[in-house]
Order: structure tokens, then C-alpha cells, then sequence
């Protein structure tokens, strides 16, 4: 068998890095094709020094100085972590003004097979949801969820499943506290996720601090149908409940009826416009920026221009980047909320006597990523080429069409629960390292960054983007495999991470103190 040829990937001719692309790796004495002879053994997905780089030298990748080197590190060298000083995070103060590219040019005639919501929403799947009020109910929840999917669910073919919202949150908290409204409002917004149909069933515990009228006040979400406001609450500490069984009974007796409205529900022909689409990434590698994520960022265009809401996120893995967002924003008020909720992350941070540095893991740094400034410049690509419409702060609903800012915590779990609470009906995740992540709430498409992985994850990937890396596809083409594939999952198709029943839990994001 042939030995491949030595392959290494420079995003930027100003660049004065490559990326080693080889599996495995390059030993030195390697020769680079019009570049150095390795002095080092440089893993794959690290970086390797295109010229010699003194001490203090700039490091550039993505045209972006992403460190200094610590030493002096010849041509062929190997550029890792411990040999760079990362900068100082960009001031939020003095960015650029807006100026948004035009926008892109409509797609018309892409549709999916969806569910349609009395409020206009689109569900990609029928699911019964049970919002709880506090974390105590979570046991109970468990029990009574088993009994629906083995008792009620076949006798409703047209459910695609019950989901119970569990969380940690809802009492011993300080409820009233500014920064409560967060994780109340995530709540909110979670119980109206288009694909629960408008169907709201909450159960609680009776004495906790989260009340379901303080969360689900009158008018707060639609109701579907004609049933008026009246919230469908199990409160188990009800004097009615004589015995576990007769709460679990409770349970299901008021699921049937939710059931009965769901199964009525049939997939209809709906344009591309109505899809809610959330992007993000995790266990991210050197290949992320390179591959997955310009993908992802090719199809965020395809779905922006058909007429979708796409999200990206991760505050701190678009903090060194604060310069481009402004830019591309279409208006100074967008570019300044991205600011306003850049820099409430930043004094969040730093209440914690922390910065954005404590976001890179250990396995971010094994797969090639130095620091979190070179992890931002691959995670924004995932945004696309077109302006930022739009900016929600954390558990806000998103509210329009077009490329919108979630301001959230880079946090797999975190992340993803906020883009519920706003409104994503198909979420897309990219992995270099290797994450089982879904939700149960929504398919999520699983985009692999290295033929490796995709490779020996074989039957947890949904596309290998990895293709791009080894010379087999283009950015273009796996953007436009990735859209093709998201039209497909939303009218039903099932993800990997759905047929193995892969699920984690809501993390829900709370700054506020916990008593």
C-alpha cells in the first residue's frame, strides 16, 4: 500500500502556519510540498511553521494572529500551545462600524415535510412535551414517561414520542434575583418549542419557588386550539393523590388527552423559510474551521437565502472575532447589541475570575487548537458570508428570518438548550474529537470534521465533512450535501443520534445565586 503524500492545509497565503492533515501525523524530515523539511514529529490536525519564527514572532492563522511564539521555532517546526503567548482579548470598545455584505440573493423552491402550529411555527416533529416546574419531579417524571411510551404512545401512531423537560431549577434559588429571568424564560420558551404543537402539560411538585403561573403566566404562550388560557398543571402534593400510582395515574390520564390532539396531526408541504435552524460545535479540532464548519457556514447561506433563521452561538468562541461581527452587522443597533451582550459575558466571566481562556479542553488542544482565539476563528465560520440580522440574549425567543447572534455560553448542553428556548426546530452540531451529543426535543445532524472519524463513528455520524481535508469534495459540496440532508431530516428522516435514542439533558444557564 501506498504511503500518502505528506498534506498540510494554509487557510490564508498570509498565513505563516499549515495544519498537517496526514492521519497520524508527520514525522520529521518530512518534506513539504513547496514548503520546509520537518525539524519536528507534528501530529495531525497541529501546526507546522512555514518560516523561521523568533521569539515574539506573530503566529498567523486565518490571517488572524492567533499568538506569539514563546521561543524561537525554525521553519518545519512544531507550533503547539505551550510555544505561543495568547493575546489579549480585542477591546470592545472602537470596533468597526457596520458594513454588512448585501444581502444574499433568495433561493426559492426548497420545502420540507413539517408539522404547520396554530401560531404560524413548524414543527419537524410531533412530540408531546411535560414541562415541570422544579427538579423534584424529576423522578416521578421518569416513571411516569416510561409508563406513556409502553402504554399510550402505540395507541397514537401519528407522536413521534414524549419528552419530559427535566432540569435542576425551580427552587433553593434565588427566584427573584435580575438574573433569574434567564432560566425562567428558557423554561418559558422551551415549553412552546414548535415541535410540541402548542400542547402544554406541566406538572409540579406544590410548594416550590417556581410557581407554574410564574412560569407560564396567562398569555405567555399560545395554547392550541380553542381551549382558552387555562394551564394544564398535575400538582402532585394535590390532596387528590392518595399513593405514587395515583400520581402517575394523574399523569397519564391528562397525557391521553394531549395525545389524542397530537396524533390528529399530519406532515404537510411547507417552504424551507419555516425552518429554525440552530448551529454550533463541539469536541472541535484543528479541522473544525477547515472543514465542518465552512460547510456548515456554506449551508447557513443556502438556508438564509431560501428565507430560514439560522443561529449561531458561543459567546466565547466568537469573542476574538467581536471585529467581524460588527462589521457584518446589518445595522449599528445589531452591532451594538452584539457589544452589549458580549460584554455582559465578559463581567460574567470575570465574576467568576475567569476569561474567555478557560474555554479550550484538553481535547480541543490535542486535536490542534492552540488557544481560544484560533478555536474562535474556526467556530464563526460556521455563521456564513451574510449579514447578522439579528441578536437574542440568553432564553429569548428568536423573533425573525435571516442570520440571527445567540448570545449563549459555549457549553454543548447550555448552548443547545437556549437554542430551543428560542425557537430551533433542527439543530446541527459539528465534532472533530468525537461527541454521542442529541437532544430529545430535536433531530440534531452530526457533521464529522475528519475522515477518521467519520470513519470509526460510523454509525453516530450523519455526514463526513472530512472529505474536504483529504482532497475528495469541496466546501461547496458538503454545504450543499448538509443542506439537502437538513430538508430530509426535517420531514422525518431520522438522525443517528434518534435511532440510538441519544439524548442529553437541558442544562439551563443560571447566573443568579442558588440559596
Amino acid at each position: 500500500m501506498d504511503t500518502p503524500a505528506p498534506r498540510t492545509i494554509r487557510i490564508h497565503p498570509a498565513d505563516n502556519v499549515a495544519v498537517v492533515v496526514n492521519q497520524g501525523g508527520l514525522p520529521p524530515g518530512t518534506q513539504l510540498a513547496d514548503g520546509p523539511v520537518l525539524v519536528h514529529a507534528v501530529p495531525q490536525g497541529h501546526k507546522v511553521a512555514l518560516t523561521d519564527l523568533p521569539a515574539g514572532s506573530e503566529v498567523r492563522r486565518y490571517n488572524v494572529v492567533i499568538g506569539h511564539t514563546a521561543v524561537d521555532i525554525p521553519a518545519g517546526g512544531w507550533v503547539n500551545e505551550q510555544r505561543l503567548v495568547m493575546p489579549a482579548a480585542v477591546s470592545l470598545q472602537g470596533l468597526p462600524a457596520p458594513t454588512p455584505p448585501a444581502d444574499l440573493p433568495p433561493l426559492d423552491g426548497y420545502t420540507f415535510e413539517g408539522y404547520r402550529n396554530a401560531d404560524g411555527s413548524v414543527g419537524t416533529r410531533n412530540l408531546l412535551a411535560i414541562t415541570t416546574t422544579v427538579q423534584c419531579v424529576a423522578g416521578v417524571l421518569d416513571v411516569a414517561v416510561e409508563r406513556i411510551k409502553a402504554e399510550l404512545l402505540p395507541l397514537y401512531p401519528n407522536v413521534d414520542g414524549v419528552v419530559g423537560l427535566e432540569h435542576t431549577y425551580g427552587c433553593g434559588v434565588a427566584i427573584d434575583a435580575p438574573d433569574a429571568i434567564i432560566p425562567i424564560r428558557t423554561l418559558r420558551n422551551i415549553a412552546s418549542n414548535p415541535n410540541f404543537g402548542g400542547e402544554v402539560m406541566v406538572l409540579s411538585l406544590g410548594c416550590e419557588k417556581l410557581q407554574p403561573e410564574r412560569l407560564l403566566p396567562p398569555g405567555a404562550i399560545p395554547i392550541s386550539d380553542q381551549r382558552g388560557s387555562e394551564l394544564d398543571v398535575v400538582v402532585l402534593q394535590d390532596e387528590a393523590h392518595v399513593g405514587f400510582m395515583s400520581m402517575i395515574d394523574s399523569i397519564l390520564r391528562q397525557a391521553r388527552v394531549h395525545l389524542e390532539r397530537l396524533n390528529r396531526r399530519q406532515r404537510e408541504t411547507c417552504p424551507a423559510s419555516d425552518l429554525v435552524v440552530g448551529v454550533q460545535c463541539g469536541g472541535s479540532d484543528a479541522f473544525s474551521g477547515v472543514t465542518a464548519n465552512p460547510a456548515v457556514g456554506h449551508a447557513t447561506d443556502l438556508l438564509v437565502r431560501a428565507g430560514a433563521t439560522v443561529m449561531f452561538s458561543e459567546n466565547t468562541e466568537v469573542r476574538d472575532a467581536v471585529d467581524q461581527l460588527t462589521r457584518r452587522a446589518a445595522t449599528q443597533d445589531v452591532a451594538d447589541t452584539i457589544v452589549r451582550e458580549l460584554g455582559w459575558y465578559d463581567a460574567y466571566l470575570a465574576r467568576g475570575q475567569a476569561d474567555r481562556s478557560a474555554n479550550t479542553t484538553p481535547g480541543n488542544k490535542k486535536g490542534g487548537l492552540s488557544n481560544i482565539v484560533e478555536k474562535a476563528m474556526g467556530s464563526i465560520v460556521k455563521s456564513g458570508n451574510g449579514p447578522i440580522h439579528g441578536v437574542i440574549a440568553p432564553g429569548e425567543k428568536v423573533t425573525q428570518k435571516g442570520l440571527v447572534f445567540a448570545a449563549t455560553p459555549a457549553s454543548d448542553f447550555i448552548c443547545g438548550t437556549l437554542q430551543l428556548a428560542a425557537g430551533m426546530n433542527l439543530h446541527i452540531f459539528t465534532t472533530g474529537r468525537g461527541t454521542p451529543y442529541g437532544l430529545a426535543e430535536c433531530p440534531v445532524i452530526k457533521v464529522a470534521t475528519r475522515d477518521d472519524l467519520a470513519r470509526r463513528w460510523h454509525d453516530l455520524m450523519d455526514l463526513n465533512a472530512g472529505q474536504i481535508a483529504s482532497g475528495d469534495a469541496t466546501i461547496e459540496s458538503v454545504g450543499q450535501e448538509l443542506f439537502e440532508l437538513m430538508l430530509a431530516v426535517a420531514s422525518g428522516q431520522r438522525t443517528w443520534a434518534e435511532r440510538w435514542k441519544l439524548h442529553n439533558a437541558l442544562v439551563l444557564f443560571n447566573p443568579a445565586p442558588i440559596t
